[in-house]
């Protein structure tokens, strides 16, 4: 695959572990364009590294997650954007999907979910991790 062809990843966490986790399991197809530990002036951040999808934590210092993608979604911006979070709750499912997000992982599946969430996201469809408590529908 080409730098041309890879999909521009931006993570936006701020647990050193996670992101190291992060960065050994997704494949070849994602270049990772930037990561970022806050809320916090954010955007003007990923504005310069232009990512095609933003894997975003939910319980961020500064601002929330939740904030951040529900106001770069309502400035236009193109990139999907994929939660990642500990909260096993469908209340923040709705309103990450509610935000702006088209994907919402939970950090416990993150090896089994991550990929097929971002992958799910440049498709233009959904992806919530399978936990029963989770469910939205």
């Amino acid at each position: 695959m080409t730098e041309a062809t890879r999909i521009r990843l931006a993570l936006v966490e701020d647990n050193p572990d996670v992101v190291r986790q992060v960065l050994q399991i997704v494949s070849d197809e994602f270049e990772i364009v930037g990561t970022f530990d806050g809320g916090e002036g954010v955007e003007a951040a990923l504005a310069r590294c232009e990512p095609d999808v933003i894997v975003l934590d939910i319980t961020l210092p500064g601002q929330s997650g939740i904030a951040v993608a529900s106001h770069l979604m309502k400035s236009g911006w193109p990139a999907r954007i994929v939660m990642l979070t500990v909260h096993r709750d469908a209340d923040y499912v709705r309103s990450s999907l509610a935000a702006g997000a088209s994907g919402y992982v939970v950090k416990m599946r993150l090896s089994r979910d991550l990929e097929r969430a971002l992958k799910a996201a440049m498709a233009g469809e959904r992806f919530v991790s399978p936990l029963p408590e989770l469910n939205v529908e």
